[in-house]
């Protein structure tokens, strides 16, 4: 049975290297096409469907057009590769985003949004009045200080300080404007920090372009963009740090790092990992700058509130995003952890710290296995345990799974073969070799 897996899954990797790179896209877009049209006929959420409707013709169009030049011998493949992405960025993204801002402008609300960007904005309003975000908390089993008019699971702010700066503009102008709606701020930011970090990123042209792909014009990063958003740019500026760290511009990564992590806590468990590969132009260990920036960062933009009300900040920042909270979340996805605690509500509060106790366990012993590790790996790593936890979290969504997708597509695009010569040799004179290259 093992062999017969194994045969099989090599014959359909033969097939899909066999299809080449415009080949691989046209498959890539018709099945994000299927996927919008799945979208459109299942989802109750107006802004989901609504985006599974309007993306289904640039999704099909970009497939047909790739499947049909593939069959060509093609001067210019990347020049096609990059017009269609370009194209499939403005009818998948661009369009329905400007559209369902502009129709949530107009029916004020109506489904046109998912609830973390009137989260977003309510905090941005709060905190350019001077006032603490974190105003909601569960005390005996109630809930204290809900924000009247919406869902209590709204009333929550389940990120860091931050994060609130995409809700600004809408704060200054009071929401008069569709032009403001935090989710255009937080494309805007998404495609700079994912535009100069493919710009610095060092591997081939080729899966640079695979990197975009997902990160923006697939539904992977599509779907995010136009109706939600607040993971994007935190995977744009996490792309971003690991291209200063392949680069080994320390301070630089801890910038990028520093303004992730200070946004949102799925950020953390590559921001500390990228102290472990963190390395000098000489290839010394160099986690020092990276720590320094990112603390100064997260402590000087998320203290003042933490310390204002330390357990609204708990209950808004840890307790809820990992259903600990008492309030139940729309994020919570029929995944195991969410089953397990349905059935068990005692584990409630001890699945999540198990897991991440157990992943951090199994997560020590492969990089006390093969160090020195090189970013490649710790990418791998942080993919697994990203996947792990998202599984086993008592509410989490399904949406979450862009996080270990992204890191291992970056942990492939950022793996070189290492000279074995040059390698021992550096490590015997004390010196950490990154394969990835100063």
């Amino acid at each position: 049975m093992v062999h017969r897996l194994s045969l099989i899954g090599a014959r359909t990797q033969s097939w899909w290297l066999s299809r080449g790179a415009l080949g691989r896209d046209g498959y890539l877009y018709a099945s994000a096409a299927v996927f919008a049209i799945a979208m459109g006929w299942t989802s109750n959420q107006p802004a989901q469907w609504h985006w599974g409707y309007l993306a289904v013709g640039p999704y099909a169009g970009a497939a047909v057009v790739a499947l049909v030049a593939a069959r060509r011998v093609l001067r210019r493949e990347v020049a096609l590769r990059l017009i269609l992405l370009v194209l499939v960025v403005l009818g998948a993204v661009a369009i329905p985003l400007g559209l369902e801002a502009r129709w949530r402008h107009l029916d004020h609300g109506a489904g046109f949004a998912q609830p973390e960007v009137s989260v977003i904005e309510r905090s941005a309003t709060l905190v350019s009045r001077g006032q603490d975000p974190y105003r909601t908390y569960v005390h005996d089993g109630h809930v204290v200080n809900a924000v009247k008019g919406v869902p209590t699971y709204e009333s929550f702010f389940p990120y860091f300080p931050l994060m609130s700066v995409f809700g600004l503009p809408s704060a200054a102008t009071h929401n008069g404007s569709d032009l403001t709606d935090a989710r255009i701020i937080m494309s805007l930011m998404t495609l700079l920090a994912s535009g100069l970090a493919l710009a610095l990123l060092r591997a081939p042209r080729e899966r640079k372009i695979l990197v975009a792909m997902v990160l923006l014009a697939l539904p992977t990063g599509a779907l995010f963009l136009s109706t939600g958003g607040d993971d994007m740019p935190i995977l744009a500026l996490l792309l971003l740090g690991v291209a200063f760290l392949q680069r080994r511009s320390n301070y630089l990564a801890g910038v990028s790092f520093a303004v992730a992590a200070a946004m949102k806590l799925t950020a953390w468990p590559l921001v500390a990992g990228s102290l472990l590969v963190a390395r000098s132009r000489e290839g010394r260990r160099a986690w020092l700058p990276v720590a320094l920036v990112v603390t100064t960062v997260v402590v000087a933009t998320t203290l003042p509130y933490a310390w204002r009300a330390p357990h609204a900040f708990i209950a808004n920042v840890f307790a809820f995003p990992l259903g600990l909270a008492g309030v139940r979340s729309p994020a919570a996805s029929p995944l195991p952890g969410h089953v397990v605690t349905t059935i068990f509500p005692i584990l409630g509060h001890l699945l999540a710290p198990a897991t991440l106790v157990i992943g951090g366990y199994f997560a020590t012993r492969y990089v006390r296995a093969h160090w020195p590790v090189d970013l490649s790996q710790l990418l791998m790593v942080v993919s697994a345990l990203s996947m792990a936890i998202i599984l086993m979290a008592s509410a989490t969504r399904v949406g979450y799974v862009i996080y270990p997708l992204n890191f291992a597509l970056w942990g492939w695009v950022c793996r070189v073969p290492q000279e074995p010569s040059r390698s021992v040799g550096l490590e015997r004179r004390g010196v950490l070799v990154d394969p990835v290259g100063p």
